[in-house]
């Protein structure tokens, strides 16, 4: 017997250490904040890997003492993100940043030390939980009237403008956690659209949100959503009672965000069904503001890039187009989306796709069929983006989740438009920008001042980020890093195929 026992426990011990090999979340996570160009992982077209590219100002300002937990996990000793951070500065990792990030990870030290004391009453770890019992939690509750198991530990909400560092510090935090945790890191425009699709299938259930946020709490109790941003009515309905099933069930609520809490979904359709999600936001997550000056992306070496400024330059974006795809003929392709459906490309070839704007920003689309081109394809050739204002806002909102997507996916965007990246969203606004707008004149009518200003918040909060992110995309450091991930793939692919020759 105790021979059989011997053998239960180092099976056991070797099928733990090979999980901790394994992924827990959408993305992979790795090597932030360093002055080399290594980083996030996410699988793209073609099983391709592609790197997070550092921002140069997020690098670290100076050396902490910090009496940390230090936890064991696999054969690392991990003691959490300010400790990996004081780490990296005295190996000469990390260079002089600003005390507002510093601030920021002693929020998610204490976190992540609270984590650790209280893995237990939170049920983090995979191995001591019952998954049974998580997932017939659902069914028992049609019966016997279930209490609040509401966790014991607050969650964390960081926001800031745009380019201080959010995601990064949130995948500093997320690399320190134990692999055995049940833990997800997920961009918020993916994460709703899996909700979306859990619902579709859970469709005639009494209560569908229920199921779906047993689902989601069965798989992670620790929930980091990057991005968070509402600004569609049905997910401001569902936010509201998918979150109190998701705390109630215990989950602990990580996210990033341009926006404190009081200003989500403001000036939104039905916003006051939607106020009571912010009530508990503001209770279950203690919310911590990044206050940084300084957008770190735009300290990258930009460059034009691939980003064209003028008019009718059709011509020449296809001839860059033909210079990318090398030997390859483009043709007409179809992208496949979400639930079976597909997107029409009028040009692909070798993992390149040719867009008009109207085609891709003019026509009823979303975050989905943006991931699903993002899937298929690596470069994204996109003629005849416009300048942004009254005219064309449904548009505006559309660039920017294409934009969103693209700089999730680690994507290339090959581009014309009619103004830099500054001048595209010039006319969007703010309502506390509109009202200091400069009077009008005998030379500027109100007729003038209505066609030239489109007053959105949420478009006017996005349009930073978006300007922010099509500058980085088109720095140096960002095209040499995708073209080395695209070599780095084709090697992998021959790699693959010479095995399969052999054989």
């Amino acid at each position: 017997m105790r021979a059989i026992a011997r053998s239960v426990h180092q099976f056991r011990s070797a099928l733990r250490r090979q999980t901790c090999n394994y992924s827990t979340g959408f993305v992979g996570r790795r090597k932030l904040l360093t002055n080399s160009y290594s980083g996030l992982a996410h699988e793209l077209s073609n099983n391709a890997k592609f790197d997070r590219f550092p921002h140069p100002a997020n690098f670290g300002s100076r050396a902490l003492s910090v009496d940390a937990v230090q936890v064991t996990n696999g054969d690392a000793s991990k003691g959490g993100p300010l400790v990996e951070y004081e780490r990296r500065i005295a190996a000469g990792e990390l260079v002089d940043g600003d005390a507002c990030q510093v601030s920021t990870l002693t929020e998610l030290q204490r976190l992540y030390d609270e984590l650790v004391q209280s893995a237990d009453a939170c049920r983090l770890d995979r191995y001591t939980t019952s998954r049974k019992s998580g997932r017939s939690r659902w069914l028992w509750s049609r019966f016997i009237p279930q209490s609040s198991n509401a966790s014991p530990v607050k969650g964390l909400y960081l926001y800031g403008g745009v380019g201080t560092g959010k995601t990064m510090l949130m995948d500093l935090f997320f690399d320190q956690l134990q692999c055995s945790w049940r833990k997800k890191r997920i961009h918020f425009h993916d994460f709703m659209l899996n909700v979306h699709s859990c619902l579709r299938k859970h469709q005639g259930v009494e209560d569908p949100l229920e199921v779906v946020a047993g689902e989601i709490s069965d798989e992670a109790v620790l929930l980091c959503l990057d991005e968070f941003m509402v600004t569609d009515v049905a997910d401001a309905l569902i936010l509201n009672r998918l979150f109190r099933h998701l705390f109630d069930n215990g989950v602990i609520l990580v996210a990033t965000s341009n926006r404190a809490p009081d200003n989500l979904y403001e000036r939104g359709l039905q916003r006051d069904l939607f106020l009571p999600f912010i009530a508990a936001l503001k209770e279950r997550c203690v919310v911590h503001e990044i206050g940084s000056a300084v957008d770190y992306r735009k300290l990258t070496s930009a460059e034009q890039g691939f980003y064209f400024v003028g008019k009718d330059l059709s011509g020449f974006l296809k001839e860059k187009f033909q210079e990318l795809i090398g030997d390859y003929e483009a043709h007409p392709e179809e992208a496949e989306v979400v639930m079976g459906r597909t997107l029409k490309v009028p040009l692909g070839a070798n993992g390149c796709a040719y867009f008009p704007f109207e085609e891709l920003c003019d026509r009823p689309m979303g975050a989905a069929d943006y991931f699903g081109l993002c899937k298929k394809y690596h470069t994204l050739a996109l003629e005849g983006v416009p300048i942004f204002g009254l005219h064309n806002r449904t548009a505006a909102y559309r660039f920017v989740t294409l934009v969103d997507v693209m700089y999730e996916n680690k994507g290339r965007l090959m581009c014309t438009a009619e103004g830099t990246p500054f001048e595209l969203f010039e006319r969007i606004v703010t309502i506390s920008d509109a009202q200091q707008v400069a009077p009008r004149t005998s030379s500027r009518s109100r007729k003038n001042d209505d066609s030239e200003l489109c007053v959105d918040n949420e478009l006017g909060f996005a349009k930073e980020r978006t300007i922010s992110r099509l500058t980085e995309m088109n720095s140096k450091e960002y095209l040499e890093h995708h073209a080395a991930a695209l070599e780095e793939n084709d090697s992998h692919e021959d790699l693959n195929q010479d095995k399969t020759v052999h054989a």
